[in-house]
């Protein structure tokens, strides 16, 4: 009899012990949901919307807007400088074997090669350095072509996928971190202000390949500096 009545003055705890962990297992990350063998989209998320790493970009660049002025030179193609520009008064483009229609300058980044010097106000460098190998000579490259107080906006993939367009042709070479970026600019510039964007989620979602559009914003706008999808710099050329 007493034994009967301990249980049933038990249950009730019991009961609510057993609904706390049926709600943590309902909460909890259940692998096979998450974990894959192939993405969504092998092409950053752009054939589903806009990629993850191109939204941080372009808000870099409108935050950033009004150094995107005078003379400037951008990679591969002018859109973001016709984008994002500010008082413009000439706009080049730089590409290494001049395929590219909107091409003004070809040249070689790395070595310099008929890259001119202290011709531009700005460089506009989005996710251009993974695919040269002497990155160390690429920065040095835009040091010198930058007239005194311009500026470099460039932005580096920490946490990406490999763009397979780009290392069948010339080479997919390198990942960063801020702290790698710090140095490449700093060893060539005198201020240089760098920042993360990415948090594990983001990560996830930007290796899965899902578009911008299919993240919660929120998500979109957690940094943790432990997950950097997308490092920016700004890096300024010290004044006459």
């Amino acid at each position: 009899m007493v034994r009967a009545r301990l249980r049933q003055a038990a249950r009730p705890a019991l009961t609510r012990a057993l609904r706390a962990v049926g709600a943590m297992r309902r909460r909890a990350v259940r692998p096979r949901s998450v974990l894959r063998s192939e993405p969504v989209s092998r092409k950053f998320g752009l054939d589903r919307g806009t990629a993850i790493d191109r939204a941080w970009i372009e808000s870099f660049l409108q935050s950033e807007a009004q150094r995107i002025r005078g003379s400037v030179l951008e990679i591969g193609d002018p859109g973001y400088t016709r984008r994002f520009g500010t008082a413009v008064t000439e706009s080049h483009v730089l590409h290494a074997t001049g395929e590219s229609p909107d091409a003004t300058i070809v040249g070689d980044l790395a070595t310099g090669e008929g890259v001119p010097e202290e011709a531009f106000d700005c460089i506009v460098l989005t996710q251009t350095l993974p695919f040269v190998y002497d990155v160390v000579g690429a920065v040095a490259t835009c040091r010198r072509a930058l007239r005194p107080g311009g500026a470099v906006l460039a932005t580096l993939p920490g946490i990406s996928q490999i763009s397979r367009y780009d290392m069948d042709r010339w080479g997919d070479f390198w990942r960063f971190t801020d702290l790698s970026a710090r140095r490449l600019f700093e060893a060539e510039f005198g201020e240089v202000t760098v920042r993360t964007h990415g948090c594990v989620g983001s990560a996830c979602a930007f290796l899965l390949g899902l578009a911008a559009e299919e993240v919660p914003s929120g998500l979109l706008a957690a940094v943790d500096p432990d997950y950097q999808v997308l490092i920016t710099v700004v890096a300024t050329s010290p004044a006459a």
